[in-house]
């Protein structure tokens, strides 16, 4: 019998390894994350319009005030001055879980407008440390693909919630108090959950704690802005379409983004992957000539079915805004990446906190036309990608770029 060798370790149990993996423990946050916003989501049109009797413009409020926090998300630099990041998320996941909770129990404008706020600050917190992490935490070359996998944990928490959602208001439990509460308490011991499982993580970089805006990374800048500002469209506007003009209820609207997630469960890994492939260039113009469509097939739209299918195509394209991401994570210092991500939040949310109050009272005169002028915005947002290079780096950081004095440009692989 041969001799057992004493320095030879067992081999790591499943378990172990999660808990050390950066992978999952993003993955296991974005799902918490999304489980809540997806249910509250799926919740509030209804609600607002069955329990408070909204019109376009008061969603048009609701929605300004819910962008709001992402508006602010640069404070997330304060915050990281007391805390860890990681810290910062499992805190933004309990606010969010919070304010969902309460949502079903405040019916009125004010109490709408209270608790949207609270959800929205734990929603947009998360987000930017969630960003933060993976450019910090994922190396270059495989951070489209690990992204995409992040993306697919939270498309899976979509089509639980929105499931579940169904079944239960089939099955008679159409109290909405009981369903927001139950979300808001599943978010909040799951997140408990990983807070004992998970091990630390903190990227090999220093981040700095003080906002970082560079000349530079204007490009980044600019098809950030101009994301928040057709994604707000579609968040604030395309459910409230299905609802008010084509009569879709709660079980409707839940059933249309359990398809939307099922299908982004296995599409948003690969699409990850694909931006690998194609690169950040070639991505982010198809995104947004896929969002052009998207906006006038709204605008025309005259059928229900039509509007639902395009309500699935956009929810499953908007997965590529990860090229943007990795555009800014192959340009940038590696200790801007936190800093970064919070003014990027909040680049993100100027437009994204006009719109919608503006946008409601052009919906009250003509529906259509909130949907051209997204167009418009995703032709903008087109023509910036153009500027992106095939090969960006620190010195090609775009189309226009020369090399900075000191700084030579990437060398192409």
């Amino acid at each position: 019998m041969s001799a057992i060798d004493p320095s030879a370790a067992p081999p790591a149990s499943f378990l172990a390894r999660m808990r050390s993996q950066p992978l999952y423990f993003l993955m296991a946050l974005a799902f918490i994350n999304m489980f809540g916003f997806a249910g509250w989501q799926t919740l509030f049109n209804n609600f607002a319009k069955e329990a408070a009797g909204f019109t376009g413009a008061e969603i048009g409020l609701a929605q300004t005030i819910r962008e709001i926090p992402g508006f602010l998300a640069f404070t997330a630099i304060f915050w990281f001055l007391v805390m860890r990041e990681q810290v910062v998320a499992y805190v933004s996941l309990l606010i969010l879980a919070g304010g969902i909770a309460l949502t079903g129990f405040y019916p009125g404008l004010t109490g709408l407008l209270v608790t949207t706020f609270i959800m929205s600050v734990g929603f947009h917190y998360f987000e930017t440390v969630n960003q933060s992490l993976s450019l910090q935490l994922f190396p270059k070359k495989d951070a489209p693909r690990m992204i995409g996998r992040v993306a697919g944990a939270a498309a899976s928490a979509q089509f639980l919630v929105y499931g579940g959602l169904a079944l239960l208001w089939w099955a008679g439990y159409q109290s909405f108090p009981l369903l927001f509460g139950l979300i808001g308490l599943v978010c909040m011991g799951l997140t408990i959950l990983c807070l004992g499982f998970f091990a630390k993580f903190d990227g090999d970089v220093p981040q700095r704690k003080t906002i970082v805006l560079r000349r530079r990374y204007w490009l980044y800048y600019a098809l950030t802005f101009m994301n928040g500002a057709r994604r707000q469209i579609f968040t604030a506007f395309a459910g409230f379409l299905l609802v008010e003009r084509f009569g879709f209820r709660v079980p409707d609207i839940a059933l249309l983004m359990l398809v939307t997630s099922a299908l982004n469960t296995f599409a948003a890994p690969r699409l990850g992957a694909l931006v690998g492939i194609w690169g950040e260039r070639r991505t982010i113009a198809f995104e947004n000539i896929t969002l052009i469509v998207v906006f006038l097939g709204y605008a025309m739209a005259s059928a229900g079915w039509f509007a639902a299918m395009l309500f699935v195509i956009d929810g499953i394209f908007s997965t590529l805004v990860i090229a943007q991401r990795t555009y800014m994570q192959k340009i940038g210092d590696p200790a801007d990446m936190a800093p970064t991500a919070a003014c990027a939040f909040t680049i993100n949310h100027i437009a994204a906190v006009v719109i919608p109050v503006t946008f409601g009272l052009i919906w009250l005169k003509n529906p259509s036309f909130v949907f051209m002028l997204g167009a418009g915005i995703a032709t903008t947002s087109l023509l910036l990608s153009f500027l992106v290079p095939h090969d960006p780096g620190p010195g090609n950081e775009t189309t226009l770029s020369r090399p900075e004095p000191g700084v030579a440009p990437r060398p192409a692989e």
